[in-house]
């Protein structure tokens, strides 16, 4: 993870003041493109979709500056923005039949499964697949924590702001979450 350039604390005050605004808004998407790419790669598995999907989470982070009150980290703030750019660019995939909502769990792991391993971008090992079936083939809830917590090493404080759970119900869904890919992977003949 790359070094802030400011601290939050100065990177907020920054937004707040009109004469600063732009330039903090740059270093924002400096500092966060990267975790930002990763977080919707890891949902969309398509390099080309995350890229566009990076592009439509800053633009809505700056169309809703003004709303940004600090409440939040700023990487709180534009991971919750993400995550929904990432839901409703599914939700629109499925209404034009090119998803995998209605389908079912086994089913759901075969498409994202295929759609990674067809982007040419994915170098993954025979490891790093079985891995990604694993985690596919997970419940949503628990794949996206599992994501936040492993990839991002995000604390559970953070994930219950971007998805509005409690900590508890968090920490037992990334509990499972490991336990089931644990399991699938001692199967897997590696």
């Amino acid at each position: 993870m790359k070094q802030p350039l400011v601290s939050e604390e100065q990177l907020q005050e920054m937004l707040a003041d009109l004469d600063t605004r732009r330039q903090a808004f740059s270093m924002i998407v400096q500092m966060y493109s990267q975790q930002i790419y990763w977080q919707l790669r890891r949902m969309v598995y398509s390099h080309e979709d995350a890229n566009d999907l990076v592009q439509n989470t800053f633009f809505k982070a700056w169309e809703a500056i003004d709303g940004f009150r600090g409440d939040a980290k700023v990487s709180t703030w534009l991971y919750r923005i993400a995550h929904y750019e990432a839901l409703n660019f599914l939700k629109k995939q499925n209404r034009e039949g090119e998803c995998f909502v209605d389908l079912s769990d086994e089913e759901r792991a075969r498409f994202l499964m295929a759609r990674l391993q067809a982007d040419p971008y994915f170098d993954g090992d025979e490891y790093e697949q079985a891995f990604q079936r694993a985690l596919v083939s997970l419940p949503e809830k628990q794949q996206l924590v599992f994501r936040l917590r492993y990839y991002d090493e995000m604390p559970y404080e953070e994930i219950a702001r971007i998805t509005g759970t409690s900590q508890g119900a968090l920490k037992a869904s990334y509990h499972h979450a490991s336990r089931k890919i644990a399991e699938m992977l001692s199967r897997e003949d590696l």
